[in-house]
């Protein structure tokens, strides 16, 4: 029986430890978060205070709290066993050098899953880190001290060159991201063929010549011997990769995920370093770009993220690209499948996760077509937005907008109810859905007297204001309405074969 692949919802420190064995993985490539914007100065002398409120993980901001504080006690004191005296000796003089702000905080993170890695690789494994040079000198550091401490290899510092993006004026335009690779041993996986680029022979001086297959080779001499110099074979592409550009705001690959790499860019080292079946592990998965090629190139991977929007965002590219029956060879691992999860997420504490509920339930309840609201501080009562497909009096194809609004409180009044209707009134939407932590029959009722909603294009009725508790998603309840052209598409081929509008009550 295959494999099933993994993707987990949760701190990928948590997740590593408990749930993937040592030894166990064959690559892993990560690209984890760091805030190369802001004034690098400001980060390693720790000037200015630090914004808490933005303090996501999706966000990209290192501050120093209780969580560093408990990684640093962690490291220092060697918990489990998984950390080197070398990279316990460098943070301790990095603490000297930086003090406890934000740079030494993201070191202290970086440090504490680093080790974790090491540990799941097999000893012919490899990892990619993806950075930029921002903070590349220091993760070479702690690279160093935990992979070549223990019979590790520092194999290359790729330089990945690309030229999107705007250009600058008053400096050098910065157009490229550092890649390190390392191996944890000296007996590794590394497939020359599979990523070898088509050999330029146009700029060669000596003669082409064919042997008796018709392979092209040219004469070389060494201490006065000859042998053939192959020129079919191909050449490995350089530690400066400039043949993969960036992915451009109107590529058809992008998917609005604000660091997404390219395909190709994660084919290249995929292929390097793995084989067919091996294990793929990316534990700061984003948009899912390494779980969608590992995919594509039938590897198993395992994938983790803190955010439910990417997880969402995830499951949705691997239906896209490769049908729900991707979705069967899938374990699915931290996502609420109880009242009593659910509850535990809403009341998180922890910054980084402080808004994940609202993000869960807006995007499970809408079948991963809604937009999240992530607009810091007041969000004008609106958690999420879908657009969906109607008609105009025309008889045009236009959108409409549904609002979600998200309440985890035990108990609410029928304001709330009128609150939502009076949004759906200021942004023109057509719909309101309230999503609540606990059920709320009192607000069931209320929202009966605000009338429907009439799609012209499918001729259905939606009430215009839905209430909706976690325990109603538990046991299946889904929103389902024309919500995009690819639902638009299916409307008319069911029509084109006979079929009702029932489509949407499926």
């Amino acid at each position: 029986m295959a494999q099933k692949n993994k993707l987990y919802y949760g701190d990928n420190l948590e997740v590593l430890r408990k749930h993937v064995k040592d030894e166990t993985v064959d690559l892993c490539y990560i690209d984890p978060p760091f805030n190369s914007k802001r004034n690098y100065n400001q980060i390693y002398n720790n000037l200015g205070k630090e914004d808490v409120a933005q303090a996501q993980a999706f966000v990209d901001t290192w501050t120093w709290n209780s969580i560093a504080n408990e990684g640093f006690d962690e490291i220092t004191s060697n918990k489990n066993g998984v950390f080197t005296k070398q990279s316990i000796n460098l943070i301790l003089g990095l603490e000297k050098v930086l003090g406890k702000g934000s740079l030494l905080s993201y070191l202290v993170s970086m440090t504490q899953r680093i080790a974790e890695i090491y540990r799941v690789l097999k000893a012919t494994g490899s990892f990619y880190l993806h950075c930029d040079p921002t903070a590349s000198h220091y993760l070479k550091l702690v690279l160093d001290a935990i992979f070549c401490s223990q019979g590790g290899e520092f194999m290359n510092e790729i330089v990945w060159c690309y030229s999107t993006g705007g250009r600058a004026k008053e400096f050098y335009p910065r157009k490229h991201d550092i890649i390190f690779w390392y191996t944890k041993s000296k007996k590794y996986l590394f497939h020359y063929d599979e990523v070898a680029l088509e050999r330029d022979t146009s700029t060669m001086h000596e003669p082409i010549k064919y042997d008796e297959k018709g392979r092209p080779y040219q004469r070389n001499f060494k201490n006065g011997k000859e042998y053939k110099y192959y020129l079919d074979k191909g050449v490995l592409p350089n530690d400066w990769w400039t043949d993969i550009q960036a992915i451009n705001p109107s590529a058809k690959e992008r998917l609005g995920y604000p660091t997404q790499k390219p395909e190709t860019l994660l084919e290249r080292i995929i292929k390097a370093n793995s084989n067919e079946g091996d294990v793929i592990l990316d534990c700061y998965c984003g948009c899912g770009t390494t779980i969608a090629v590992a995919e594509k190139l039938k590897r198993n991977w395992i994938g983790i993220d803190i955010t439910y929007q990417s997880i969402s965002l995830i499951i949705k590219r691997l239906e896209d690209s490769f049908g729900k029956s991707v979705l069967e060879n899938i374990t699915l691992s931290g996502i609420p499948e109880d009242f009593e999860s659910a509850v535990a997420l809403a009341n998180k504490q922890d910054d980084r996760v402080r808004k994940e509920f609202e993000k869960w339930i807006v995007l499970t309840y809408s079948n991963n077509r809604a937009i999240i609201n992530d607009k810091k501080g007041g969000d004008g009562g609106i958690d999420g937005t879908a657009f969906l497909v109607d008609y105009n009096d025309k008889q045009e194809q236009i959108f409409e907008q549904a609002i979600f609004s998200v309440k985890s409180n035990k108990t609410l009044s029928p304001t709330v109810i009128r609150d939502l209707y009076g949004t759906v009134e200021r942004e023109k939407a057509v719909m309101g859905f309230l999503l609540t932590l606990y059920p709320m029959p009192n607000l069931v009722k209320e929202a009966e007297k605000y009338g429907n909603y009439q799609n012209k294009m499918f001729g259905h009725t939606y009430p215009k204001i839905t209430v909706i508790s976690v325990q109603d998603i538990l046991e299946g309840k889904k929103m389902y309405l024309p919500t995009s052209v690819e639902v638009l598409k299916k409307a008319e081929r069911k029509a084109q074969e006979g079929l009702s509008k029932e489509i949407f009550d499926s």
